[in-house]
């Protein structure tokens, strides 16, 4: 049963005057036990409505969907009464929103967990849960929005999407520099290749394409512009598999006296560089490279394939 019920779009008096919020009873109801999205045209037509209490204002359309937290129903989103009813892209924006809502209490959850935690005595407990829970919960939700954002025909929409899946690959990357960090313990922090080889392998089983990493580094960097060198690599790598539809990216990254040199190539459908949108990630690649005083060159073409250079020298 709903335990509390937060209305938006109500005034406080026909809150008051509606009474006792609801229970779960009816089509809402069907929404906590099934766990399912369900989309109407009229609420009052469907078999399990259980009606309104006096006072309440008349509701037509409705959507309702699940939020799922660590595999257990936490709450539920519902809308009504649009205009027009609801929509595919409607279903799959609130979709998109519940899963992010789960992510984030899976999110919130553990880290009350952690707190009570000793962090000297419990390294591995707590990078293990980090990586087997929120890590794996927010790359699931990242491929699921960007499924979702192929479905989506409203440009904006799917605009929106694609940044929160980069907002989330931002997020994931973090946490698993936390969970290096932990693991490798406080005097031991992995090397920039091993991150490398983490990453290619991660991200080659979540997706089709076959992926190579060419690994050449004689000069390593300070721990931050190794950090900004392997968020550079995960947001040109991200952007090929999402984007590339190809069936092999190859990865370069090597270093010597005189600077880094990263490359990211894939044997994709390619684009139009004059046309592209910079939705794409490719406006945040270049501002993160310049700002460690990069530069960027990317080349593609229509069925071609796309290659991402960076260059980053050594004062």
């Amino acid at each position: 049963m709903l335990v509390e019920f937060i209305h938006e779009g109500m005034t406080p008096e026909t809150v008051a005057r509606i009474g006792s919020p609801p229970k779960g009873l009816g089509v809402l109801g069907i929404v906590v036990r099934e766990r399912k999205t369900i989309r109407l045209d009229s609420i009052g037509d469907h078999p399990d409505s259980y009606g309104f209490p006096p006072n309440h204002p008349s509701m037509g359309s409705f959507l309702g969907v699940p939020v799922v937290a660590g595999g257990r129903a936490f709450g539920n989103l519902y809308l009504s009464d649009k205009e027009g009813g609801f929509t595919d892209s409607d279903v799959v924006m609130v979709e998109a929103l519940s899963r992010i809502a789960g992510s984030a209490l899976t999110t919130a959850r553990l880290q009350e967990r952690l707190r009570g935690l000793a962090v000297v005595e419990d390294r591995e407990r707590i990078a293990r849960d980090l990586h087997d829970s929120v890590i794996q919960d927010l790359f699931a939700v990242g491929l699921g929005l960007q499924g979702m954002s192929g479905r989506v025909t409203d440009e904006a929409a799917a605009a929106t999407l694609e940044s929160s899946v980069d907002r989330l690959d931002a997020a994931v990357e973090t946490l698993r520099r936390y969970v290096l960090q932990l693991r490798g313990g406080p005097h031991r922090p992995l090397q920039l290749e091993d991150r490398l080889q983490e990453l290619v392998s991660r991200m080659g089983s979540a997706y089709p394409s076959e992926l190579r990493l060419e690994l050449a580094i004689v000069h390593t960097g300070e721990e931050a512009l190794n950090d900004e060198i392997l968020s550079l690599v995960t947001e040109a790598l991200s952007n090929a598999l999402r984007h590339s539809e190809a069936a092999r990216v190859n990865v370069l990254v090597e270093s010597d006296s005189t600077g880094w040199r990263l490359r990211v190539q894939d044997d994709g459908i390619g684009f139009d560089t004059s046309t592209v949108r910079q939705g794409m990630g490719l406006g945040n690649l270049r501002a993160r490279a310049e700002q460690i005083g990069g530069t960027t060159k990317i080349t593609s073409s229509p069925g071609v394939g796309t290659m991402v250079e960076i260059e980053i020298p050594i004062s």
